[in-house]
C-alpha cells in the first residue's frame, strides 16, 4: 500500500515518533520535578499521615502503637513554631523552626538522604544546637559554628521572662533541593521547652512505604490507636488532605500538557486519513477486483488498517525508544544542545567581532543563575511511557479505520462498468 503515494507514509511515521518523542521527554522531565517536589514535601515537611495533639506523658507508648501497623516505615514527634531570625547581616527574616528528637536520623533514615550537608553534620544534641537551611544561613551571612538569635513569634504569648528570645549555636547547614526549606527552615532539639510556647502542641508524622496506601493503612492506625484508652482526642489525616489543592495542581499541570503535546497526534492523524483518503481513489480498480472476487467489506478495510497499524506501530516504537534514551540521558542531551547552541554564538560574536558589533552571551537551557537546581531531574514512569506509545499507535489505527469508509462502500459493478 505504499506504493504510489509519495512521502506521506514517512511523513505520518516520523510525525507519530516525533510526537511519542517529545511526549516521553517532555513528562518524564516534569515527573522529575513534579515528583521531586512532591517527596520533598513529604518525606521533609508533611509527612504521610499525621496525628495531633499528642500528650507528651503518652508518646513512647502512641509510637509504640503506630509502629506495630504493617506498612508503617517511621513515626516521627515534632513540634514547630514560627520565629525571626537575625545573623550578622542587617534585618530579620523569618524562619519555621522543628523540634525534632536528637536521634532523628535512627528514626527517619530517609529524612537522612534528604537533608544534604554542606556544613556541619546533623547535630541537636545540646538544646542549643540549630541546623538552618543553606539559603537561609546566606541570607544571613552565618556559616557552622556561628550564632543565631531567635525571636519565637509564639513566645510573645508565653510567660517566658526572655519573651521567646533565644541564641544558638549553628551545627549544621543543609541543603533539600527545595527552595522554600532551604530559604526558611530551621532544626532544633524538640526538647528545648523553654523556647516552645505552651500553644505549640506535639504532632507525630507518620511514613510508609507506600505513599499511595495511604487510606489503607489510615484506617489501620486509626482503628489500632483508638483501641487503646486515652487517645481518644487525636485526629488523623492524611497526606492527601493537607496538600490537597498543590497535589490537584500538578495533576492538572500534568493533565494539559498531555492534552497539549498530544495534539501532535491528532495533526499526525490526520494526515494518515488524508493519505488513506488518496490511496482509495488511487486504488479503487483493485479495491473494485476484490470486492468482486468475494472481498467483504470488512476486509478491504482491514487492508488500509493494517496499513495505518503498521505506520503507527513502528512510528510510536521509534519514538518511544529514542524518548527512553534522551529522558535517561536528560543532563548530557541538554549539555549536547547548550554546545551546540553556544558553537553557534561563538561563531556569530566572532564575525560581529569584525564588525565591531557586541558580543552575544552564552545559552543555557536551566542557568541555575536563574532556576534553583543543579541538574535537571527525570522520571521514567512506566505507566506514562505505556499511555503515550498507545496514543500515537491508536491515533494511527482510527485515522485508517475513518479513512477505510470510503474504500468499504465502492461497488464492483460501478467500477468495473468502466473498464
Amino acid at each position: 500500500m505504499f506504493k504510489g503515494r509519495g512521502n506521506s507514509p514517512v511523513l505520518s511515521l516520523l510525525g507519530i515518533a516525533t510526537g511519542v518523542l517529545a511526549l516521553i521527554v517532555i513528562i518524564s522531565v516534569m515527573n522529575g520535578f513534579q515528583l521531586g517536589f512532591i517527596e520533598s514535601i513529604l518525606e521533609i515537611s508533611s509527612y504521610h499521615i499525621r496525628l495531633e495533639p499528642v500528650h507528651e506523658d503518652r508518646l513512647k507508648k502512641l509510637r509504640e502503637t503506630v509502629l506495630d501497623v504493617p506498612g508503617v516505615r517511621a513515626a516521627l514527634p515534632f513540634k514547630e513554631f514560627q520565629a525571626l531570625a537575625r545573623g550578622r547581616r542587617a534585618g530579620q527574616q523569618a524562619v519555621l523552626v522543628r523540634g525534632v528528637p536528637k536521634n532523628t536520623m535512627e528514626i527517619d533514615p530517609v529524612l537522612k538522604d534528604r537533608l544534604i550537608f554542606e556544613e556541619g553534620f546533623f547535630d541537636i544534641e545540646d538544646q542549643s544546637s540549630v541546623l538552618l537551611g543553606a539559603e537561609l544561613a546566606r541570607r544571613l551571612g552565618l556559616g557552622a559554628g556561628d550564632t543565631v538569635t531567635m525571636f519565637s513569634i509564639s513566645g510573645i504569648l508565653s510567660a517566658d521572662d526572655d519573651g521567646g528570645l533565644d541564641t544558638f549555636v549553628i551545627r549544621g547547614i543543609f541543603r533539600t533541593g527545595y527552595y522554600e526549606y532551604d530559604y526558611s527552615w530551621a532544626f532544633v532539639n524538640i526538647e528545648n521547652e523553654s523556647f516552645f510556647a505552651e500553644e505549640n502542641n506535639l504532632k507525630m508524622g507518620i511514613k510508609i512505604f507506600n505513599r499511595f496506601q495511604d487510606k489503607q493503612i489510615l484506617e489501620q492506625v486509626k482503628r489500632k490507636v483508638l483501641s487503646v484508652s486515652g487517645f481518644e482526642d487525636i485526629i488523623f489525616s492524611s497526606w492527601r488532605d493537607y496538600n490537597r489543592s498543590f497535589f490537584g495542581a500538578l495533576r492538572t499541570e500534568k493533565l494539559f500538557m498531555f492534552i497539549l503535546v498530544g495534539l501532535i497526534f491528532i495533526v499526525v492523524g490526520l494526515n494518515i486519513f488524508q493519505s488513506q483518503r488518496r490511496a482509495v481513489l488511487q486504488r479503487r480498480e483493485e479495491i473494485g477486483l476484490l470486492r468482486a472476487v468475494g472481498g467483504s467489506e470488512i476486509s478491504v478495510r482491514m487492508v488500509f488498517l493494517f496499513d495505518g497499524a503498521f505506520i503507527g506501530f513502528l512510528g510510536a516504537s521509534i519514538g518511544m525508544i529514542l524518548g527512553l534514551i534522551i529522558a535517561s540521558n536528560i543532563q548530557p542531551f541538554f549539555s549536547l544542545m547548550e554546545n551546540i547552541v553556544n558553537a553557534f554564538i561563538g561563531l556569530f560574536n566572532l564575525l560581529s567581532g569584525l564588525f565591531g558589533a557586541e558580543h552575544a552571551g552564552s545559552f543555557a537551557i536551566f542557568s541555575p543563575t536563574v532556576f534553583y537546581l543543579k541538574e535537571i531531574p527525570s522520571r521514567i514512569l512506566l505507566q506514562d511511557v505505556v499511555v503515550i506509545f498507545l496514543f500515537g499507535f491508536l491515533s494511527a489505527i482510527m485515522a485508517a479505520w475513518f479513512a477505510s469508509r470510503k474504500a468499504a462502500k465502492i461497488q464492483p459493478a460501478e467500477v468495473l462498468r468502466y473498464e
